[in-house]
């Protein structure tokens, strides 16, 4: 029960993060980009099935090279993030469909919330803090790059190694997703908060923690129906139906005004 307890508060923690790092993904105009890029961590979850490892190490893995590819794509071809991650994405797909056991797909796709220890816990946190921090201390940079990189280089940053911080980032809260949401569903708590914010408020730090506090009630709420309505069958699709009506609650209010 206390390793359960575990796993649902990591799952908030980086709900929180993920409702900021989402925001961010919105102004950048990646959110949909958010979607193919948590697939990019089906063949390493796949490999990691086959050899009895930790799903976490091998989706993180491929994810990470995922997310590289993807930065360097962009640097040497001129694609867009969304064209790049295109590319990688049909790949990655193909093979981690492949690669996973059939027993394993459906955990693989769609996550659980499975006991986690105090170690685990900790570092977690830890992880979560990381993100969370990062983007404070890096959110008046971020804003300005994206929305504008000319602008933002005569003010001195180095825009393309922010882009890869940025991406690295979101890569991470993607791998502490699909432990509970699963490759499928991990974007959802970047995705649908982010444009919940937005329905919501046009000032941007309240946005932010707008969305962080739509993620957290969609994971809360998800678990709850999982176990209330759903008999525990999966708490990801639970998550992501909680954040579906949230947004649909923005839109009436926004609609209202």
């Amino acid at each position: 029960m206390t390793n359960s307890l575990y796993a649902i508060l990591l799952a908030l923690a980086f709900a929180l993060a993920a409702g900021l790092v989402g925001s961010f993904a919105l102004m950048r105009r990646m959110l949909l980009a958010s979607d193919v890029i948590s697939h990019l961590a089906l063949p390493g979850l796949g490999l990691a099935f086959l050899l009895k490892i930790n799903p976490l190490v091998g989706g993180g893995a491929t994810l990470f090279v995922g997310t590289l590819i993807v930065w360097k794509l962009e640097q040497a071809s001129g694609l867009a993030t969304e064209a790049a991650i295109g590319v990688v994405f049909a790949a990655a797909l193909a093979i981690g469909a492949a690669v996973t056991p059939k027993e394993d797909l459906i955990e693989a796709l769609f996550g659980g919330f499975q006991p986690l220890s105090l170690g685990g816990l900790i570092s977690g946190l830890a992880a979560a803090a990381f993100v969370i921090f990062f983007v404070f201390r890096f959110r008046d940079r971020l804003a300005l790059s994206f929305f504008s990189a000319d602008l933002a280089a005569s003010a001195g940053i180095n825009v393309r190694r922010l882009n890869l911080y940025f991406l690295l980032i979101f890569s991470l809260t993607v791998i502490a997703e699909l432990r509970f949401m699963g490759a499928l569903l991990a974007s959802a708590l970047l995705i649908v908060p982010a444009a919940t914010g937005r329905q919501l408020t046009n000032n941007f730090s309240r946005f932010l923690w707008v969305s962080s506090a739509v993620s957290v009630v969609a994971v809360g709420g998800g678990y709850t129906l999982d176990k209330l309505f759903m008999k525990g069958a999966l708490p990801g699709p639970a998550v992501g139906i909680v954040a579906a009506v949230l947004f649909g609650l923005s839109i009436l209010k926004r609609a209202a005004k």
